[in-house]
């Protein structure tokens, strides 16, 4: 076989139609440039983690603990430390009497070590470690909480009994993301000031950690390993920078190959659409390959010849979408810039691109396979005979077809699997798109067959005309509904899964059916508080919907084996963090209308022995049976209970649920703070309170739903303007399949309307017979998408949320209507030299 002379043939015969080869390959550019942006930003993103690994921790080493930790063992690890106390307590801010739960750090030495704190002003870091040795009362604000409050740098905020001059606002903390600092802000003090605050009570939650910088020279990791068993004992987490720099990849690169999964989606509407272009080139050029096969062709090089044509216009579509994803990596950082706890240094990615490349050539390659096949089977009886065609049947039973089939689907599956690096989920993905792809399939069919079953016979000639054109030869019915419904379906699954979580918490914090429930939390009253609080919510008139006990506990040993040696057992299955973590438990001899019991029966004490109860599913954790027993380390005083049932917990009810109940009188005289919830009625009743309660009671925490409601708001909008951004090329590959599937029909478009100007029909007919069709292939497309979004999101709602599902149809409409009115722009763009020139100008333009 000569192959110079296929490349020549397939240059020659490519002249007349090498605009709409390019045209119908320019379907997957955005696929590869979504494929080539996203892999160039990890690239990059990687590479700034290891340029900036110390930023991401501040220090060498960090220690951390829930309660404090003895000098000697801090000395013995190094001599260089800071000290950071934290915890969750309420803020006051005087002049504009603004009050927010948020996060007090207390600090002390020279944190962070390395990156600096982004301030305004920019000295506002120096002041803070100046006044903090001295033991002024200073501190330093997240930005998000000064806007939040209309506060600025000048004003005081109070914080328990004391009260600190703001001198700075905290633009960027060192390894912390601009969304970390909206969920959770900061305060800033000394930590000598701490214990005049008041807020460091007996049962308070406060975390300790202690930062460290040691000599270049140190081996962080081999001295992390011969202090590990100290540390362990102890309950001392640890984290290095290696660590953190490990901890940072892998959560991006989850991000990484979600949206490397949603640009392969953009990638595969555009082979769909080359595999649609192809097909109807491919039949454009059957008389050229019957003259072929007259003149002594074989089937496999005339097959040959249009291969090349695709896979060198492949080629390029891929270097086109390569160098096009360069460009667009360069905004992602600015996409991503919230999420992101450093810096990103943009530059070519190489690997990235070369893997585009190959990927573009690869895909457009398998989706040309299937229509070109069937050019080894044209006769050149064709040359004679028209209406013969023999390849149409035997298409069916042709292996290779579904050897082709096969390779697609393994490339899916293969790619999914690269990007996941689990089988399941990569599994999971390939029969998901084949199950939207077979759905959005079967609505095409549906309809086609629909039209000409209960065809209108008796509308008017227009409307018939249009109609008859989404079941006729040459049709882009099928194409557009899966291209541009599988586009309307992603961005409406987003916007209806937003809506589905924010209107989670919104149930929950506007009391959802049949009772008052809860809106406010208020945690850390102590024993002696518990009555002057209660005193107050009565006076602002608030209901006292829940209020519990809260003994704080930890777990010694099961079945007479104690933690320590189940912990050094590798056989055993039990996770450590149910070993190690801290029991918060309330007694109470009955259950609560967001408890179900599932086995035994409910706690009680019998012969002076607690009979306790447990969570279902963290019961099946720690490997439990009904009558097993537990001792637990009350502060210091052992209690040996037996376990006598299990619950079933609705963890989605804004109440207090735990893990462990235990029954009544056993720990009454244990030390205990109070869980208070009650129900405001708006912002202004909400922040008297709570200014209030800052005042009399300041160790006390109050959580305001409403806020929460506010921030998980902001922050699936931040979220969901990343996915948005990386759907949008769904939309336009989706928009461009459109184009390119309309405009390489253009041809047998064009007979068919100079055959109807030919016998009579005016302008006007013709571009309302063009409308009618692209209008109803719009809507049947976008309509196709969102009723499968809708279904999803309705399964997800029904099955994951368990929650009622009421979708604004608004939005819905909207998507449908722009998507409507796109498709018949194109479709009338196209057909714009029909009704603007005359009949015979347009056939010998087109040849």
């Amino acid at each position: 076989m000569n192959i110079s002379w296929l490349f020549r043939m397939a240059w020659r015969d490519s002249r007349r139609s090498r605009h709409r080869l390019f045209l119908f390959m320019s379907a997957i550019v955005l696929g590869i440039a979504a494929l080539v942006a996203i892999n160039s930003f990890s690239h990059n993103l990687a590479r700034s983690i290891d340029d900036q690994a110390r930023e991401l921790l501040g220090s060498d080493l960090s220690l951390s603990a829930s309660k404090p930790v003895s000098s000697t063992l801090l000395n013995k690890v190094g001599s260089e430390r800071s000290t950071e106390i934290s915890f969750a307590s309420m803020v006051l801010f005087p002049r504009t009497g603004g009050v927010r739960l948020a996060q007090v750090k207390g600090l002390e030495g020279g944190f962070p070590y390395y990156g600096v704190w982004e301030s305004e002003p920019a000295n506002a870091p120096d002041l803070f470690r100046q006044g903090m040795t001295k033991g002024q009362r200073i501190a330093l604000v997240d930005d998000a909480l000064l806007i939040q409050f209309g506060a600025k740098p000048g004003d005081s905020v109070r914080v328990g009994n004391l009260s600190f001059l703001v001198v700075g606002r905290v633009l960027k903390t060192p390894g912390q993301s601009a969304v970390a600092t909206t969920v959770a802000p900061t305060v800033f003090i000394p930590a000598l000031l701490l214990p005049q605050t008041g807020l460091l009570q007996k049962g308070s939650r406060v975390s300790y950690r202690f930062h460290y910088r040691f000599p270049d020279t140190t081996n962080v990791e081999r001295l992390v390993k011969r202090f590990e068993p100290v540390l362990d004992k102890q309950g001392i987490n640890y984290d290095t920078v290696a660590e953190r720099k490990r901890q940072t990849g892998r959560a991006f690169e989850d991000l990484g190959e979600f949206l490397n999964l949603v640009a392969f989606v953009a990638l595969l509407l555009g082979c769909v659409g080359v595999a649609s272009a192809v097909h109807l080139y491919a039949k454009e050029k059957i008389a050229s390959v019957a003259i072929l096969r007259c003149l002594g062709t074989s089937g496999w090089q005339a097959f040959l010849i249009y291969l090349i044509q695709t896979s060198l216009m492949g080629l390029f579509g891929a270097i086109l979408g390569s160098a096009l994803g360069s460009l667009v990596q360069l905004v992602l950082p600015d996409v991503f810039g919230s999420f992101l706890p450093v810096t990103v240094d943009t530059s070519l990615s190489w690997v990235a691109i070369g893997q585009g490349v190959g990927t573009g050539l690869l895909v457009a390659v398998l989706f040309a396979l299937l229509p070109l096949l069937s050019i080894r089977t044209v006769s050149p009886l064709l040359t004679l005979r028209a209406g013969y065609d023999e390849s149409a049947d035997q298409s069916g039973r042709d292996p290779l077809r579904w050897g082709v089939y096969i390779l697609i689907l393994l490339f899916i599956f293969g790619f999914s699997f690269l990007q996941t690096m689990s089988w399941k989920t990569a599994l999971g993905f390939t029969v998901g798109l084949l199950v939207a792809f077979g759905i959005l399939t079967g609505m095409g069919q549906l309809l086609m067959w629909a039209v000409k079953r209960f065809f209108p016979v008796s509308w008017s000639f227009v409307w018939r005309q249009s109609l008859a054109s989404l079941y006729r030869p040459n049709n882009q019915t099928l194409i557009l509904i899966i291209s541009i419904g599988l586009g309307a379906f992603l961005i409406s699954t987003l916007y209806l899964t937003q809506n589905l979580l924010l209107s989670r918490v919104a149930f929950s914090a506007n009391g959802g059916e049949g009772s008052v429930r809860p809106n406010m939390v208020l945690f850390d009253i102590q024993n002696e508080q518990k009555n002057g609080v209660l005193q107050l919510v009565k006076q602002h008139n608030l209901p006292v919907v829940q209020s519990v006990p809260v003994v704080t506990m930890r777990l010694a040993d099961i079945n007479g084996r104690s933690v320590e040696a189940i912990r050094q057992d590798t056989a055993s299955k039990i996770p450590e963090s149910a070993l190690t973590r801290e029991y918060r438990v309330t007694y109470r001899d009955s259950l609560i209308d967001s408890e179900k019991l599932m086995t035994g029966k409910a706690p009680s004490l019998q012969d002076g022995i607690p009979h306790i109860s447990v969570e279902k599913d963290y019961f099946a954790r720690l490997k439990l049976k009904l009558g097993d027993t537990l001792t637990f380390n009350v502060q210091g005083a052992p209690i040996q209970t037996i376990v006598s049932g299990t619950r079933q917990i609705d963890w989605n009810r804004v109440q207090t649920n735990f893990l462990v109940l235990f029954p009544a009188g056993v720990l009454e005289q244990a030390p205990q703070f109070h869980v208070l919830m009650t129900r405001v009625a708006d912002n202004k009743q909400s922040a008297a309170f709570q200014r209030d309660l800052v005042r009399l009671y300041p160790n006390v925490s109050a959580i305001d739903l409403g806020l929460i409601l506010k921030t998980v708001d902001e922050l699936l909008d931040k979220v969901s303007f990343v996915i948005r951004f990386m759907a949008l090329f769904c939309i336009f590959t989706g928009l461009l399949v459109l184009g390119s599937s309309v405009v390489i029909s253009r041809y047998q478009r064009i007979k068919e309307s100079v055959l109807l100007r030919t016998l009579g029909a005016s302008r006007r007919q013709i571009l309302n017979i063009t409308a009618i069709e692209y209008l109803f292939l719009g809507v049947l497309a976008a309509l196709s998408g969102i009723l499968l979004s809708v279904f999803g999101s309705w399964a997800l709602a029904y099955f994951v949320f368990e929650s009622p599902f009421r979708p604004d149809v608004v939005p819905l409409l909207l998507i449908i209507l722009i998507i409507s009115v796109l498709t018949t722009l194109i479709g009338l763009l196209n057909s714009r030299d029909v009704v603007v020139r005359p009949p015979l100008e347009v056939l010998r333009a087109e040849g």
